[in-house]
C-alpha cells in the first residue's frame, strides 16, 4: 500500500513508521521536521506544519492516511481538505482520555465520551486533551467516512518515550534498594508496547471496515503493584523493595502524577486505566509480555539515554519522603 504518516518521526509515530517499512509499505511522511529528520530514508519526507499546509503540497494518492499528531478538530478537517478525497482509509490514533467517566472496569468503546464545554477551544491542556480528542474522532468520521479507523490507547510506553512514564519506573526499580512506591496498590494502570500498537495499526489496514478499538493491555484487572512487581523481576537487582507509601501522605507532602507518573490516586482520569481490550484481540492485537518491554525500554534507555522532564521525583526528595514515612 501507499500510506501517508502524519506526524511519523516521534515515538508513536516513528514505530508505526518503521513497522509500514518493515511490512513493505510505500511510505510517505508529513511532519515538520524537528524530531528525527534524518529518520528513514526510504520514505517520501513532506516537510510542513500541518496548521498551515501549502497548497498543492498533498498532491498525491493513498491507499491509507495514518494521523498520529491531531490534537483539534480543525486540523483533522484541514488535513481532510487538502487530501480531497485522496488519502484512502484514515486511521486515527486518538486516546482513552476521550470518555466521560466509565462505569466501571472493563468499559466498551461505546462509553460516552465528553464534550467541549466551549467549542471555540483551541489549546490543548490537561483539562481539553480529552474532549478535543473526542471531537477530532468526531470530525474524522464525518469526513473520513464509514472506512475510518479509530485507535484509542491507553499508556503508550517502550523504546524512545520521550514522555519518559514507564521509563521513569523502570530507570528507578533497576537501580534498586529500596523504593518510593505510590499507594494505593490496587490502582488499576493499563499500559501498550509502542511496537505492538503500530505493528496492529498496519496490520489493521489490511481488514475490512471501520471501527473504534481500545489499544491497551491486559484486560482488567491490572494493578499497579502487578506492574511494578514484573518491574522488579525483570531489571531489578537482589534487595530491591517496594515500599508502599499511603496518597495522602504523599499529597499532603506535594507530589503529583508529575513527580511520580503513572500515578493515579488524585487523577480525574484513573477508571480510565482498566478498558476493554476484547475488540481489538479480536483484530488481531497481539501485545508482547510486559517483561519483555520492561527489559528493552531499559535497554534503549541505556543505550540512548533521555533526559527525564524536571518535574520528577529526585533520588533527595524520594530519600527524605521515605523516612518521613517510616518515622510518622
Amino acid at each position: 500500500m501507499r500510506i501517508l504518516i502524519v506526524g511519523g518521526t516521534r515515538f508513536v509515530g516513528r514505530h508505526i513508521t518503521e513497522a509500514a517499512l518493515a511490512a513493505g509499505h510505500e511510505v510517505t511522511l508529513l511532519h515538520r521536521g524537528q524530531t528525527g529528520p534524518d529518520l528513514f530514508p526510504a520514505a517520501v519526507h513532506l516537510r510542513a506544519d500541518r496548521n498551515s499546509l501549502p497548497d498543492g503540497l498533498l498532491a498525491g494518492d493513498w491507499d491509507a492516511t495514518v494521523d498520529v499528531s491531531g490534537y483539534l478538530p480543525r486540523q483533522v478537517d484541514g488535513l481532510a481538505d487538502a487530501l480531497d478525497g485522496r488519502g484512502g482509509r484514515y486511521v486515527y490514533i486518538s486516546s482513552v482520555s476521550v470518555y466521560d467517566v466509565p462505569a466501571g472496569p472493563g468499559f466498551a468503546e461505546n462509553s460516552p465520551l465528553l464534550e467541549l464545554d466551549d467549542p471555540t477551544v483551541d489549546e490543548v491542556t490537561d483539562e481539553t486533551y480529552g474532549p478535543l480528542k473526542a471531537a477530532c474522532e468526531r470530525v474524522a468520521a464525518e469526513r473520513f467516512g464509514t472506512s475510518t479507523l479509530i485507535v484509542r490507547p491507553t499508556y503508550v510506553v517502550g523504546p524512545h518515550d520521550h514522555l519518559s512514564r514507564f521509563t521513569f519506573w523502570v530507570e528507578r526499580v533497576a537501580r534498586g534498594g529500596e523504593i518510593l512506591a505510590p499507594g494505593p496498590r490496587d490502582a488499576a494502570i493499563q499500559v501498550i508496547d509502542a511496537r505492538d500498537l503500530a505493528d496492529w495499526t498496519i496490520r489493521l489496514l489490511g481488514r475490512p471496515g471501520g471501527g473504534v478499538f481500545h489499544a491497551v493491555s491486559p484486560a482488567p484487572p491490572f494493578s499497579f503493584e502487578e506492574l511494578l512487581e514484573a518491574m522488579v523481576a525483570e531489571v531489578g537487582p537482589p534487595g530491591t523493595k517496594l515500599t508502599w507509601v499511603d496518597p495522602d501522605f504523599l499529597g499532603e507532602r506535594g507530589l503529583t502524577a508529575e513527580a511520580l507518573p503513572l500515578w493515579s490516586a488524585f487523577d480525574v482520569e484513573k477508571d480510565l486505566n482498566a478498558a476493554n481490550p476484547a475488540a481489538a484481540f479480536a483484530a488481531g492485537l497481539s501485545p508482547r509480555p510486559l517483561r519483555e518491554t520492561v527489559r528493552e525500554t531499559y535497554e534503549s534507555a541505556v543505550r540512548d539515554p533521555l533526559p527525564p522532564p524536571a518535574a520528577r521525583l529526585t533520588a533527595e526528595q524520594e530519600t527524605r519522603v521515605l523516612a518521613e514515612w517510616h518515622q510518622r
